[in-house]
Formats: C-alpha cells, sequence, structure tokens
C-alpha cells in the first residue's frame, strides 16, 4: 500500500491519535455498541421482512409480478 495515499494517512491518523489516549479503548467501545445499535437493534424494530409478509413461499414469483406490474403502470 502507498504510505502517502489518502486512506493510510485516514487510517493512521485515528490509529495514533486513540492509541496516544487514555480513554482511546473506552471511545472504541461506545462506537461499537453504538454501531450494534444502530444496524442489529433498529434494523428488528424499523425494516420488517417485507417479502415474508407478502409473498408466502414463492417471494420470486411475487418479485417478478410487482416488476411487470410497475413497469406496465
Amino acid at each position: 500500500m502507498n504510505k502517502r495515499g489518502f486512506l493510510y494517512r485516514t487510517f493512521d491518523l485515528y490509529y495514533e491519535g486513540f492509541k496516544s489516549m487514555r480513554l482511546g479503548r473506552t471511545l472504541w467501545a461506545i462506537i461499537l455498541i453504538k454501531l450494534f445499535i444502530i444496524f442489529a437493534v433498529l434494523k428488528l424494530f424499523f425494516f420488517p421482512d417485507f417479502l415474508k409478509t407478502h409473498a408466502g413461499d414463492d417471494k420470486a414469483g411475487y418479485v417478478a409480478t410487482e416488476l411487470v406490474d410497475r413497469a406496465t403502470e
């Protein structure tokens, strides 16, 4: 990897910054907990499985029918 590249410099900035901090591990733990809440918990409550509730067993057929119906509208 090019050590002068943007991604490397960005990673190095955060890595060195959190490594020298006394609360660095605590901040990373908070960040990971927040990401877990955003992606796991909120998905369960706000993004239900639409196909499971509307399509039944024939999910591919339902999607194909919906695509054709919307294309002809």
